[in-house]
């Protein structure tokens, strides 16, 4: 049962988001990026993972714990709900002392300061927000907290839109951008607030300090974690600004956010399986279930759309550059190989989601710590050489090596079997989609028209070569 439900609400959640959330990276943002010029944009991306680097104090492990803690234990939302938001608003309030401080620190002038105070509180709502759904995905309202997954990105394209085309007398630059965001999080963290709070039909703001030291206790292993990936994921950027000429880096930093963009609507789906697999992996772990399958299960799902989209980038990236960005190249190469983290990425998603489930942070806490040194110091060598495109070879080495890391103790703590026949089928996958790849740039004058036949060819390939079986997909998804 558990199998059939996840499979239908990957389903229906990726249906949804296909249609609303990669419009905001590959639309507007790119849109706002033209508007605005790559060292504007630059500066806003600087300090947009600046804020986010501070994301342990906002969150402190609470949401991961929350989610896996709601869905084995149903009855404790309603105990706990109040003393939890509490707590989330007084770490709020923390996080943005201290970025400001930080910020002071840095030296950033009165307008940085402005920028990076505002992304700080769209930080704090996007907490709120991500830990509100872990109360419906606990609960497992796959649906609502579906509708709940792309309310912010409605509100803010709509906004967005507005300003682009200067409708009410509007007119778009950096700070507008921002604001826009701040009321699509508003708005929906208050969407959020009132399902969950119609869920529990109790709501009372109070501070209890020895509940809020025992959830601190329990959430620090999550806490780390957070803190750990969100370095190694987010420090790209803050490094070309730090290793670079002020000029030059905020530059940079525009071109690198060109290439990062496809890749991160990329991740926007791939991070539904990891927010809907939690819960699904908690109970059935706390069952004592076998997830051997519906890991197997998750991984073909996820994987042959993350190979064929990284390997078609990678060969079409020139073209698809030129369309994204409207005519401009300037981040090809980078796109080019930030697109081969997709895979990566992909493998982390479900890997990481089954040992954070199963409480294995220890083992993710040492993988992150060599991640993030390997990022630094990659960061270091490349970037003053080869600048954004050092810090895309920085990124591709660092998630190829957590990936790798993730899958083998996945596999020594659950005592999984070495699966041949897949590894035999998605070898011969990659393959065939190499050669697809590279000989449809031959099909016709038109990339286009080679790109979706080659795209299609892809898809194909995955059921003609095995590794794809719809009979056993099925059969799957029947068992009880």
């Amino acid at each position: 049962m558990q199998q059939k439900k996840f499979v239908t609400n990957i389903a229906f959640l990726i249906v949804l988001n296909l249609l609303i959330k990669p419009f905001w990276p590959l639309g507007i943002e790119t849109a706002v990026q033209n508007s605005v010029g790559n060292s504007s944009y630059g500066e806003y991306a600087i300090l947009f993972s600046f804020s986010f680097l501070l994301n342990i104090i906002l969150d402190f492990g609470v949401t991961q714990f929350n989610n896996k803690n709601i869905a084995q234990n149903n009855h404790l939302l309603t105990k706990h709900f109040s003393s939890l938001f509490t707590l989330k608003l007084v770490l709020g309030i923390i996080y943005l002392i201290i970025t400001i401080l930080l910020g002071i620190t840095m030296g950033y002038d009165f307008r940085l300061m402005k920028l990076l105070s505002i992304l700080a509180v769209n930080q704090f709502l996007i907490s709120m927000i991500a830990y509100l759904r872990s109360n419906l995905l606990g609960l497992h309202l796959f649906k609502t907290d579906s509708f709940v997954s792309v309310a912010d990105r409605v509100i803010m394209i709509i906004i967005c839109l507005a300003l682009l085309f200067k409708w009410f007398g509007w007119h778009i630059d950096i700070m507008n951008f921002v604001y826009a965001q701040t009321i699509g999080y508003i708005l929906t963290a208050g969407i959020a607030f009132f399902t969950v709070y119609f869920k529990t039909h109790h709501f009372k703001l109070k501070w209890n300090w020895p509940f809020s030291i025992m959830i601190l206790k329990q959430s620090f292993p999550f806490a780390i974690l957070v803190l750990l990936m969100t370095f190694y994921n987010r420090l790209d950027s803050v490094m070309l600004g730090f290793l670079l000429p002020e000029k030059i880096g905020s530059e940079q930093a525009g071109i690198y956010a060109k290439a990062f963009r496809l890749l991160e609507a990329g991740n926007m789906i791939a991070y539904l399986f990891s927010v809907q697999l939690i819960p699904v992996f908690s109970r059935m772990i706390k069952h004592k279930e076998n997830v051997e399958n519906i890991v197997k299960l998750s991984f073909i799902l996820l994987i042959t759309p993350a190979l064929v989209v990284s390997v078609g980038c990678f060969f079409y990236a020139t073209e698809l550059t030129s369309l994204i960005n409207h005519g401009t190249i300037d981040s090809a190469m980078e796109f080019r190989v930030l697109m081969l983290c997709f895979t990566a990425v992909s493998t982390t998603y479900i890997f990481g989601t089954l040992l954070t489930a199963n409480g294995n942070l220890r083992q993710l806490n040492i993988m992150a710590i060599i991640g993030i040194c390997i990022n630094l110091i990659l960061n270091f060598i490349l970037i003053p050489h080869y600048k954004a495109f050092g810090s895309a070879i920085s990124s591709l080495t660092t998630q190829f090596f957590t990936a790798g890391i993730q899958i083998y103790f996945a596999y020594k703590i659950f005592k999984f079997k070495v699966n041949v026949r897949l590894l035999v089928a998605l070898a011969i996958f990659i393959v065939g989609i190499i050669g697809l790849n590279y000989f449809s740039k031959y099909f016709t004058s038109n990339w286009m028209i080679n790109f979706a036949v080659s795209t299609f060819c892809c898809f194909a390939w995955a059921f003609i070569s095995g590794l794809i079986n719809i009979k056993s997909i099925l059969r799957f998804i029947k068992y009880k």
